[in-house]
């Protein structure tokens, strides 16, 4: 039976502005992170796609992720994921063969098909274009198309792009994009740090009914978990706080900042509240190191996950870069030394 030491582990990044906090903070912080996250040996760095959000600050993903790949040496970076329903697929193909072409076998592109954002500004992002999730089948082959040698044979060309390997992972909350990514013979991730309902269902119909591609020749599933790992289970449950809050902001449509932890959750919401804010996030970490180890453990042979990978929206960033190296070293991983141009700034 597999356990975490037995599969690669990455970091998804929201870019978390916190209550006090600008975004130029939030990228200052997801690069540090980033570094130190390639140092304890975390296989990918993923960015995610969310907008009109005022506690998120990727939103211009693809940006975000030449910040980190520019900023750091060998770690994968990729998104987790672009929000394809709100973009024309030729302008992703070109945006990711332009960070393959700056940082060759580094880039992963991850795909999701909900919009990121309430439907106002899904309408504000797509305009005209008419798009919707119920194309999004097609538009992932005619964006799998522009990294074909010789594209897709409509005279149009991803210009940089074309003929360039830019892995490609389907990411869901249900079993929708599970077959479509089986069908297409795609590695899968699945957003259970959020949205747990559908997590065996959805991954069960993938393995069943996964085809063998020229991209991956077995299946291939990624777990999402919530980790917020520190030296004491009391100051993991206190570091938690922080999402637990946000998340009730979200539960009741008012989403915002990152809020700094408090001691208790008691007055802050309902019973019923509190049940939602769990079931929402049943996959998550939380405590001191013997704690954090048990459950990744007991989810990854829940799930015979082949990689996790760990959001933390953890309001400290000291606390939560504390956060990821007890995980790193949970699975054995031990700091490199710093290279290059950043060994001061991360000493």
């Amino acid at each position: 039976m597999k356990t975490l030491r037995d599969v690669p582990c990455s970091v998804l990044d929201l870019s978390p502005i916190c209550v006090g906090g600008t975004a130029a903070d939030s990228f200052r912080n997801t690069l540090d992170l980033a570094r130190h996250a390639e140092r304890w040996g975390y296989s990918r760095y993923w960015l995610a796609e969310h907008h009109n959000l005022s506690g998120i600050a990727s939103a211009a993903t693809a940006v975000v992720i030449a910040h980190v790949a520019g900023g750091t040496t060998r770690i994968r970076v990729g998104s987790g994921g672009v929000m394809l329903p709100n973009h024309a697929p030729l302008v992703i193909a070109e945006q990711f063969g332009t960070l393959e072409s700056l940082f060759p076998g580094r880039i992963d592109l991850g795909l999701g098909r909900a919009p990121g954002s309430d439907q106002r500004t899904a309408r504000a992002l797509r305009r005209h274009l008419g798009g919707s999730a119920d194309t999004f089948p097609q538009d992932v082959l005619e964006l799998m198309s522009y990294f074909q040698s010789g594209g897709p044979g409509a005279g149009v060309h991803a210009v940089p792009g074309e003929g360039l390997n830019v892995p490609i992972w389907l990411l869901g909350s249900s079993d929708f994009s599970a077959r479509l990514a089986a069908e297409l013979g795609l590695p899968f991730a699945f957003a259970s740090h959020f949205a747990p309902e559908y997590l065996h269902d959805a991954l069960a119909l993938y393995r069943r009914h996964f085809t063998p591609s020229a991209h991956l020749s077995a299946p291939h599933v990624m777990v999402g978990v919530n980790v917020f790992a520190a030296h004491t289970d009391a100051e993991g449950a206190r570091l938690f706080t922080s999402a637990q809050q946000q998340f009730l902001g979200l539960i009741r449509g008012t989403p915002g900042l990152l809020p700094p932890p408090v001691d208790t959750m008691d007055g802050l919401w309902s019973p019923l509240e509190r049940a939602q804010v769990a079931r929402k996030t049943q996959y998550s970490a939380v405590g001191s190191p013997d704690t954090v180890k048990r459950k990744l453990d007991g989810i990854v042979a829940e799930t015979g996950a082949d990689e996790l990978i760990l959001a933390g929206q953890i309001y400290d960033h000291s606390a939560r870069k504390r956060s990821f190296e007890l995980v790193a070293r949970l699975r054995g991983s031990e700091p490199t030394r710093p290279e290059g141009v950043y060994a001061r700034a991360e000493s």
